[in-house]
């Protein structure tokens, strides 16, 4: 009975809306065309409605529909709302079957009565916005113009505004050079517009036309000089010519205008990625500086500045952010433990990882403390904390197991942290991390039966889990087996990760033991300028050293000695090739 009264109110609402429109223009008789210069109607977006009869036919019609589409028989009622739509041309019915016929998916017929819909009520910018959106989704491009064109006419003081809207409706379309080609059209009326300008820009660069976004963009910024969207535009399409060009635009933009500190932004992490430490710290400088209760700010400075190991400044800029009351306080204890980690300061470290009591990132800080207590010597007492956590589901559960088998391989306990990871997987025989985890351990015991077939188990569950084809590769490389299965495991990681270094110095390493010393220079170059480490280093320089370079490969050895001197890849390898090195290295380090 309820579901019954729903229907028949839904329908009675419409049919009374109907009612009483067919009622009036009944009364009035047939609409009269309006002179140009008739005065305008009082209420101007009000359409004109049809003279049609509500007869009892019309009214069961009507009826039926809505019933049929309470009943969840939306095809069939997209049918018979449509035919009603087109025997009486009311614009309110044809939109109420466009609405059925879409949530129908039911594409020919939505067009069709929007098309009804548009021709009753042609000054509804609502039906011209649906009538385009279904043509452009039908890829229909030449005949969405017209109904585009209607849209942006019918509103054009919000015109910045609606021609991204439009530029968003058409970007769904493949064919981008023809999306570009239709926007240029529409924009004609619009181009002293520079968010206009700036939407064309945008489609060119989709287009994959470079130089057209260079101009569009220039074009909107010679309109609108202080656009920071189209300075930012305009600095990713020159990067794609020249960084140095790029960065050059920025730097006198921001002299210009010197409060635009999204662009200001964008500078100082381009500075950081090219490296150029100081004058990035300048502009973060002045970004804190102009809004210095800016959470957001300061935590994109102190993110930055952590990235580029400047842990004083970074440091500083946490604080900040923590005491304008970021959104990410947790976030900002976790990074700050991490500091103070790196410094050494492990007191100070334990008290900003014990700051985060809940979250997401809970079982991470967790996992920090424990390994700050292990680095104090204290690995008892550092598992006692993991195991004295209570998880909260099995993924829970499953990190702090992973966590304390860290600690026992860092412990070189590897008979624990196998047996830790093989209890576990017992009861998940299928965790990928588990199983990857136990394999890198099997690798210390010499068990590579173990590490070959749980990697194995890793690529059958995750085909494109890189650093598995990767790990077994380098596995068979680094004891001289099966080295051409080796290389195309490697190079299937490779693939995968493309700019992985570790993986980048396994290929080096395999082409180094498969003799192919040249080969292997060039790629081991290019993983230690990406991954400036002491075992890609020890490898390197081995290649290096075989390849006649000795001088360079001493080099190398030598500064990486006085950094990782507890590296036992790059400790054996010195020993075995250049130990005269060794006891420099270790009055250095001392």
């Amino acid at each position: 009975m309820t579901n019954l009264f729903k229907i028949l109110r839904a329908a009675t609402a419409l049919l009374i809306a109907v009612a009483a429109a067919a009622h009036v223009a009944h009364a009035q008789g047939p609409a009269q065309p309006k002179s140009p210069a008739s005065p305008a109607p009082s209420a101007k977006n009000a359409p004109v409605l049809p003279a049609v009869e509500l007869s009892p036919e019309l009214l069961y019609k009507i009826m039926m529909a809505e019933i049929a589409v309470q009943r969840g028989q939306a095809q069939a009622a997209a049918v018979a709302m449509l035919e009603v739509a087109r025997e009486t041309g009311d614009p309110r019915l044809a939109q109420r079957a466009t609405e059925i016929a879409w949530n129908a998916r039911m594409i020919r017929e939505a067009l069709e009565a929007a098309s009804l819909w548009l021709k009753a009520d042609p000054q509804s910018a609502q039906a011209r916005q649906v009538v385009a959106s279904l043509l452009v989704g039908q890829d229909n491009l030449t005949e969405a113009r017209v109904p585009l064109e209607q849209w942006l006419a019918g509103d054009k003081a919000n015109a910045a505004r609606n021609f991204p809207q439009v530029a968003q409706l058409l970007s769904r379309n493949r064919d981008k050079k023809a999306v570009l080609a239709l926007l240029r059209t529409l924009a004609k009326p619009y181009n002293n517009i520079a968010e206009v300008r700036l939407t064309v820009a945008q489609a060119a660069w989709a287009a994959d036309d470079v130089e057209g976004a260079l101009a569009e963009s220039r074009a909107a910024l010679d309109i609108k000089p202080d656009l920071e969207m189209g300075a930012l535009f305009h600095a990713q399409a020159l990067s794609r010519r020249s960084m140095a060009d790029a960065m050059t635009f920025l730097e006198r933009f921001l002299e210009r205008h010197p409060k635009s500190n999204d662009v200001r932004l964008a500078y100082a992490r381009l500075l950081s990625a090219e490296k150029r430490p100081a004058e990035a710290r300048k502009q973060f400088e002045i970004l804190v500086a102009a809004a210095p209760k800016n959470p957001d700010i300061a935590m994109t400075v102190a993110q930055l500045a952590l990235q580029t190991g400047d842990y004083d400044s970074a440091e500083k800029h946490f604080q900040g952010a923590l005491a304008a009351g970021h959104k990410t306080p947790d976030l900002i204890c976790l990074a700050l433990g991490q500091i103070h980690e790196e410094r050494k300061n492990y007191d100070e470290a334990l008290k900003w990882y014990a700051g985060v009591t809940s979250g997401e990132r809970f079982v991470t800080a967790q996992a920090r403390y424990a390994a700050v207590l292990q680095k104090q010597g204290k690995l008892e007492e550092a598992r006692k904390h993991l195991q004295s956590i209570e998880p909260r589901d099995a993924a829970q559960r499953q990190q702090l197991a992973r966590a304390e088998a860290d600690l026992l391989r860092e412990a070189q306990a590897y008979n624990e942290a196998y047996d830790l990871l093989g209890k576990m997987l017992a009861g998940a025989p299928e965790s990928v991390d588990l199983l990857y985890d136990q394999a890198m351990i099997a690798e210390k015991l010499d068990r590579i039966d173990v590490l070959e077939r749980n990697l194995r188990k890793v690529i059958e569950l995750q085909p494109d889990h890189a650093h598995a084809y990767n790990a077994l590769g380098y596995t068979f490389a680094d004891r001289n087996q099966r080295l051409p299965e080796a290389r195309q495991l490697i190079e299937k990681a490779l693939e995968l990760s493309p700019e992985d270094g570790f993986i980048v110095d396994s290929l080096g390493w395999v082409l180094f033991r498969m003799g192919l010393t040249r080969e292997a220079v060039v790629q081991l170059r290019r993983a230690f300028e990406m991954r400036p480490e002491a075992e890609v280093g020890a490898h390197l320089g081995e290649a290096l050293w075989v390849d006649g370079k000795r001088e360079e490969a001493q080099k190398i050895w030598s500064k990486l000695l006085q950094e990782s001197p507890a590296n036992d890849t790059l400790q054996s390898t010195v020993k075995r090739l250049a130990p005269n090195l060794l006891p420099a290295a270790k009055s250095t380090a001392k």
